[in-house]
């Protein structure tokens, strides 16, 4: 991090160099003193989201379909555990990716049931295999994925008004704050739960099927890519599109991972897709957390 002109500047020349040094090191001290709690966004970044997104859509069915839970008790579940990792993650001092990648995969699960909650009913289209109920409790509120996609486009919306209100950052490697970091997760749960309900559409309902969906959102991601190298497109609006946009991926390729061949899938079942998933994203943080230690020693003390 830089260190502002106006706090290294001497003014009129009379400062002494003891008065510089002192005011050098005031600087340096304060930003020391601003942790990083988030990750920088790279290629390694978008895989491991990607995967958590995934592994979110198979594990979210896991409970509420295969197990029969249903969507009402496992989005209760789930949201209680996004709060608690949640909790760990801000009290953290700073970036751990098994703290930052928990808390994206428990937006993931959480969002997965809540959009299903949100978008299905109890009709047979939407019980697994030899279920007779979505479980205990509400059977869904039947609003449908363009009703549901629309109310949750509504509270991002929203969440966005307020952080830009707040005059903090979009650029989440230097979000600092506790404030800016419950804005950020605030429009990770909706938007995670938005990409569930985008996803679903694609899978079910447009026509494109599993495969279809999944290369329709890579083909989008793709354009992104290349509307990067365009200085008048603000490349923190794309992040944003994009990280929505994971999440649909994520669902398609969860649903094709899971689904009976009959419908397009591979019929891998939940618990194997999900076990597979897990265990690739565990290898995934144990490797960020070994590069992040490495980049913590390597920082000048």
């Amino acid at each position: 991090m830089e260190i502002p002109e106006a706090l290294t500047d001497t003014g009129t020349g009379t400062d002494t160099d003891t008065d510089v040094a002192r005011t050098h090191s005031r600087t340096v001290a304060a930003v020391k003193s601003v942790t990083k709690k988030l990750p920088e966004v790279t290629l390694a970044f978008w895989i491991m989201k990607i995967a958590a997104t995934t592994l979110g859509e198979t594990a979210g069915d896991l409970f509420a379909q295969t197990l029969k839970l249903g969507y009402f008790l496992t989005t209760i579940a789930l949201f209680a555990i996004f709060v608690v990792t949640l909790v760990v993650q801000l009290r953290s001092r700073r970036y751990n990716p098994f703290f930052y990648w928990t808390v994206i995969l428990s937006t993931s699960t959480a969002g997965t049931t809540m959009s299903d909650f949100m978008n299905r009913d109890d009709s047979a289209k939407y019980l697994a295999k030899g279920a007779t109920s979505l479980g205990w409790g509400p059977q869904g509120l039947g609003l449908g994925y363009p009703t549901g996609a629309a109310i949750l486009i509504s509270i991002l919306v929203v969440i966005f008004a307020v952080w830009k209100l707040t005059r903090m950052t979009f650029v989440i490697r230097d979000i600092v704050s506790f404030r800016g970091e419950a804005l950020f997760w605030s429009a990770i749960l909706v938007s995670n739960t938005l990409g569930t309900s985008m996803g679903d559409f694609l899978s079910d309902s447009s026509g494109l099927g599993y495969a279809g969906g999944a290369a329709l959102v890579t083909g989008v991601l793709l354009v992104l890519v290349a509307l990067m190298k365009v200085p008048s497109v603000p490349n923190v609006l794309l992040f944003w599109i994009a990280f929505v946009l994971t999440r649909p991926l994520g669902a398609t390729a969860g649903d094709f991972l899971t689904k009976p061949t009959a419908k397009g899938g591979l019929d891998l079942g939940t618990a194997g897709s999900s076990a597979v998933l897990l265990t690739v994203l565990i290898l995934l943080m144990t490797y960020a957390h070994v590069q992040e230690r490495r980049r913590h020693a390597q920082r000048p003390s």
